[in-house]
């Protein structure tokens, strides 16, 4: 079974290797990697990744589709043979990783467990900063253990998911979120399923990007989304840009809806040993030591940098006054919905209580 991911990188070559290593362990067999004009040498450890045959590195530098540069890079990524080889394909981000809990804790044995699957929906469960400051050169998982609660009402974004899918040509492109441009005689029989092992309904299996809100999604897997990290990071994040919508500043909005830490989860542990051995090989490599040393001493750099520079140093002091996000409530959530719906029709009934808004 050849599961091959595809990841879009700029400027995070700090966070290649324990990124790499996990999914290894995770039972990804092979990346397809996609960088566009690094700074920090990511595109560097990315080729000497590629000589050691870990990675395919793809480099994506411009010009970019009208769709921007994450969509390009995987049109490209779609094109190699290593993608058409595939059995199962899974594009995800950097501060993205697998959380099996069925079996050995792999994606073989998460689609083992759902042989009839043509694509299983993986959550996210958000990964708050935790008030985490300093960025240190430590594996993500290992630092953040504290996240949102299983069951969310609110936000929307806090259910979205990425999408393991089987590449039998029922669907012909890459998305970000989920495969595109389905085969019109195939795309009624697709079978979709959840974290939870539950078959999902027909409106997955053609626009969905998020799980049903206000359940569980992830009792045999889920996606540890760590998209915040340590304060320091974050503004290196927010200089860098956002990966699907570029030229889109990040601020305090995108922090206040994913920083919960309200929750325990230790759970992505369970593939600590095997990792700890794939990363120590990485390590091994003299080469691969020194380019990733040089990407943690960019980043201590660049931060530094920024700091002389108001709207960032103004953006770090406010998340260092800003205390984690609350979850919404159910009935909450209901109001904000029903609200929702008001913005799009105008023919509802009243408005539900609103008095714990």
């Amino acid at each position: 079974m050849r599961i091959v991911a595809v990841l879009c990188v700029r400027n995070e070559g700090a966070f290649l290797l324990d990124w790499l290593a996990h999914h290894g362990a995770c039972g990804i067999s092979h990346v397809l990697a996609v960088s566009n004009n690094c700074d920090d040498g990511t595109d560097l450890i990315l080729d000497r990744l590629a000589a050691l045959g870990h990675v395919t590195h793809l480099r994506n530098d411009g010009p970019h589709d009208k769709g921007g540069i994450q969509f390009t890079g995987l049109k490209c990524a779609a094109q190699t043979p290593q993608a058409e080889r595939a059995d199962w394909l899974l594009p995800l981000d950097i501060d993205e990783f697998v959380n099996v809990h069925v079996g050995d804790h792999t994606l073989p044995a998460l689609i083992t467990a759902l042989p009839e699957a043509t694509a299983i929906t993986l959550t996210w469960r958000l990964f708050g900063n935790d008030d985490v400051v300093r960025y240190v050169d430590r594996p993500v998982p290992q630092q953040f253990l504290k996240a949102a609660p299983t069951v969310m009402h609110w936000p929307w974004r806090a259910a979205m998911f990425k999408t393991l899918y089987r590449n039998d040509g029922t669907y012909r492109r890459l998305g970000v979120h989920r495969p595109r441009n389905p085969d019109p005689g195939r795309i009624d029989t697709a079978r979709w399923y959840d974290g939870e092992g539950r078959r999902l309904g027909p409106e997955f299996a053609r626009k969905r990007i998020f799980s049903n809100f206000g359940q569980s999604n992830t009792r045999l897997a889920q996606l540890n989304h760590y998209p915040l990290g340590a304060m320091e990071s974050y503004v290196l994040k927010a200089d860098r840009g956002r990966a699907v919508h570029s030229d889109d500043r990040l601020g305090m909005d995108y922090w206040v809806e994913r920083n919960f830490s309200t929750a325990a989860d230790a759970s992505i542990q369970t593939l600590a040993i095997p990792t700890a051995r794939i990363r120590a090989a990485l390590a091994a490599d003299p080469v691969l030591a020194s380019l990733h040393a040089d990407a943690v001493h960019w980043r201590r750099a660049r931060f530094q940098k920024l700091m002389t520079q108001e709207p960032f140093r103004a953006l770090f002091a406010r998340l260092l006054m800003t205390p984690p996000s609350r979850p919404v409530s159910q009935h909450a959530a209901r109001a904000l919905r029903w609200h929702a719906v008001q913005g799009r029709s105008s023919d509802s009934d009243a408005p539900p209580e609103t008095d714990t808004l």
